[in-house]
């Protein structure tokens, strides 16, 4: 089987290679640590790290690991992971095969003049208003590393909004496209 191709995305004026691995791991005190060690250590650039208990039982943890292709060859970054006593197995997504979803959070300052503005990019974002307070609300959108980057850009035209994101996480397509 052929290795994936890498994900080509943009920032304002750079492109992105990024390869996606899905790492199932033992869910044992200082395993994160080590595996966040092992790309310390190596020189490989971490894009996005998102990791959460795999089964009901808690015994295995999925580390999704969004790795700058550019950093070092996909094949020692998973030679280099594969080494690592508790790491159980390690898939490498492409992302055209890969269902990817990252959950973002903003607080955003409105008032008379813009809470319609902020209304209107919610609405066309698909997100949700999760909590309203006299002078913010809180945006929520759980949807492609691509829509959360639109809303991103939309929620920047207001002040300072407080923002943050979970980092992608991702599993194989069970359809073909």
């Amino acid at each position: 089987m052929a290795a994936p191709e890498p994900f080509t995305g943009v920032t304002s004026h750079t492109p992105l290679r990024h390869h996606i691995l899905s790492v199932l791991v033992e869910n044992k005190a200082g395993v994160l640590a080590r595996v966040a060690g092992l790309f310390a250590r190596r020189g490989f650039n971490i894009y996005s790290l998102a990791v959460a208990p795999a089964d009901d039982s808690q015994r295995f943890s999925r580390i999704t690991i969004v790795v700058d292709a550019e950093s070092a060859p996909l094949e020692q970054i998973k030679g280099q992971l594969d080494k690592l006593v508790n790491v159980v197995d390690i898939k490498d997504l492409a992302p055209r095969e890969a269902l990817e979803r990252e959950l973002l959070l903003a607080t955003v300052p409105v008032g008379e003049t813009t809470r319609a503005a902020v209304m209107d990019a919610v609405a066309q974002a698909n997100a949700a208003i999760v909590d309203v307070g006299p002078e913010s609300v809180t945006v929520m959108l759980a949807s492609t590393p691509t829509a959360c980057d639109a809303l991103e850009r939309r929620l920047e035209s207001f002040a300072h909004a407080e923002l943050h994101r979970t980092g992608r996480v991702a599993l194989p397509r069970l359809s073909a496209n």
